[in-house]
């Protein structure tokens, strides 16, 4: 029998992570009137990169494959294979790797053709389900959004993921090398809950990130709103709206992986499932919390805005209001008619103390208006019309 092409894995690379990270989910069509099963490889898709691991109780071979017929000898042992294919820029070796496996044509267009709602399907002889996995922007905003899809055979699991980057099966891949707990004596069905477990868990740093930005914006909306928050509010809105399309649908997919009876699926894996259901309620929970938060914010944006400019203007209204009065002696004094002429035209301006008496009359007003309308309330919040 000819060895199959096998070699060490190397290291992932992981400097272009930042470049290949966004906060929003790309859509890929197919052309319309195009046949079932059509591949529609994403523009910029990564080359597929093959990893597999195969594991039994006392032993465990991880290796890079070269070619999808690589794994054929380890499909018809007795040990769990799994199989995780990183990119889907290739064609080719996806086509390849649904002939070894007997996939469905609709199964590949399904993988392929991302973002699919996330869903379970039934097959003869595998289940398919679609996820989508989360991770936060590196930048402090947003969040990095990718599907990952699950074929689940007897002995067998094939992942297709859309990068190579970013994965949060590493700490899966531990517990395998170093059969930690009980996955090494379990099937093919506990290792997919495994990594959902772990695709669930991974909303969880997404919000916590969510949940810090709110706080910020909430202290800024108090104290000091601007245009750059309003924008602020919108885009963390949009953000978990997003979001919330992820894991929504999730939670629904393993509703009925739970419910619907599948012979792939052991009752004792989903017992496990129900535990990871309860994860995906309480991220959907916590989404929703964070979206009405972010929506109350924009309510007190509004109030805050609204109040500040009250401020302004019943300081504008208690300076108008002290210097009408002194506007009103000035003009009368202004007419500057002749008092030669008359007894009656201004005698004041004859006055050795005239100019002295005016100016102390106006501080008199002044004062006077300013101490009633400290009497009454009016100076409150007023002394610094720059702060609500």
């Amino acid at each position: 029998m000819t060895e199959p092409a096998l070699s060490p894995i190397p290291p992932l690379d992981l400097t272009d992570a930042e470049e290949t990270q966004k906060s929003y989910i790309d859509f890929y069509y197919d052309e319309p009137g195009s046949m079932p099963g059509t591949l529609a490889i994403p523009e910029h898709a990564h080359p597929s990169v093959l990893r597999l691991i195969d594991y039994r109780v006392d032993s465990v071979q991880e290796t890079r494959l070269n070619a999808p017929e690589a794994c054929t000898q380890f499909l018809d042992t007795e040990s769990v294979t799994w199989v995780d294919v990183q990119g889907l820029g290739s064609e080719e070796i996806l086509q390849r790797l649904g002939q070894v496996f007997g996939l469905h044509p609709l199964v590949l267009e399904d993988v392929v053709n991302v973002p699919q709602r996330p869903k379970v399907e039934e097959y003869d002889e595998h289940l398919l389900i679609i996820a989508r996995m989360v991770f936060p922007g590196t930048q402090g905003a947003g969040f990095t959004s990718e599907q990952v899809s699950f074929i689940l055979g007897k002995r067998y699991l094939l992942t297709v993921q859309e990068e190579p980057e970013l994965d949060c099966f590493e700490h899966v891949r531990k517990r395998i090398r170093a059969s930690k707990g009980c996955i090494r004596r379990e099937q093919a069905d506990y290792l997919m809950y495994s990594l959902l477990d772990a695709i669930i868990d991974g909303f969880f740093p997404v919000l916590e990130d969510y949940g810090e930005r709110l706080e910020a914006l909430e202290d800024e909306v108090v104290e000091r709103p601007t245009r750059q928050t309003l924008e602020k509010i919108h885009a963390i809105r949009r953000e978990l709206l997003a979001l919330r399309r992820a894991v929504w649908p999730q939670r629904d997919a393993l509703n009925a992986l739970i419910r619907d009876a599948n012979h792939l699926v052991s009752r004792e894996v989903r017992v496990y499932l129900r535990d990871c259901y309860d994860h995906a309620v309480q991220v959907l929970d916590m989404v929703e919390t964070y979206r009405e938060l972010a929506s109350s914010l924009m309510e007190v944006y509004l109030s805050s805005v609204s109040n500040r400019m009250n401020e302004v203007m019943k300081f504008l209204t208690v300076v108008s209001s002290i210097f009408i009065p002194l506007t009103f002696i000035a003009g009368v004094y202004g007419m500057n008619f002749n008092p030669d002429k008359s007894p009656w035209n201004m005698p004041e301006l004859d006055w050795y103390w005239g100019y002295p008496l005016a100016l102390l009359l106006m501080a008199v007003v002044a004062a006077g208006l300013t101490t009633y309308f400290w009497r009454k309330g009016w100076f409150e919040h007023s002394s610094s019309p720059d702060k609500p």
